[in-house]
């Protein structure tokens, strides 16, 4: 099973979230920035996040997105599930039961087992990503124990003090 760009693009934009100081709204602006691509397909990946309460999505002035949730309940599996839908990497369109249909009933029984094979190797992939969380990652990203928090906003207002900030924030963090 080889997952859309979309993936790749939450895992982005979840990240974005977990490093954003608390109550602070991350606008969809900067985070389109960030992203480059279709506002529209930005867009519908973040409809899709708040949807599966991954996302919280702020009205007004100040409004943006948040996490709905700290990063240690946002499971890997979540996010795959959010952007991708339920895992099921083996479609069975019906082909072993139509191609051998005078060889039953060996050609069901074939259907069924590779159905089998493919619904164990699903679960045995969906119990590795619940198994690791945002913050799992991030820290390991890091190298840190707690997630360093920056107003990513202030990346379109100042962006070359922004750099600085984020390499501040960092090695604060490292001397912990």
């Amino acid at each position: 099973m080889q997952l859309t760009k979309a993936m790749e693009q939450t895992a982005c934009i979840l990240t974005l979230l977990a490093t954003q100081e608390h109550n602070i709204p991350l606008s969809s602006e900067l985070i389109h920035q960030r992203l480059g691509g279709s506002q529209s397909y930005l867009q519908k990946i973040m409809r899709k996040l708040v949807v599966a309460d991954l996302v919280k999505s702020v009205s007004g002035n100040n409004g943006g997105f948040t996490l709905a949730k700290p990063a240690e309940q946002i499971t890997v599996y979540s996010m795959v599930e959010a952007v991708e839908g339920e895992i099921h990497s083996y479609p069975n369109f019906g082909f072993i039961d139509r191609v051998f249909s005078e060889a039953q009933p060996f050609a069901s029984i074939a259907s069924k087992t590779v159905n089998d094979i493919f619904d164990q190797a699903d679960n045995a992939w969906v119990e590795v990503l619940k198994q690791h969380n945002l913050l799992e990652v991030l820290l390991n990203l890091f190298q840190v124990t707690k997630i360093p928090m920056i107003n990513w906003n202030d990346s379109i207002e100042a962006p070359k003090n922004f750099v600085s900030q984020i390499k501040a924030s960092l090695a604060e963090f490292n001397q912990e």
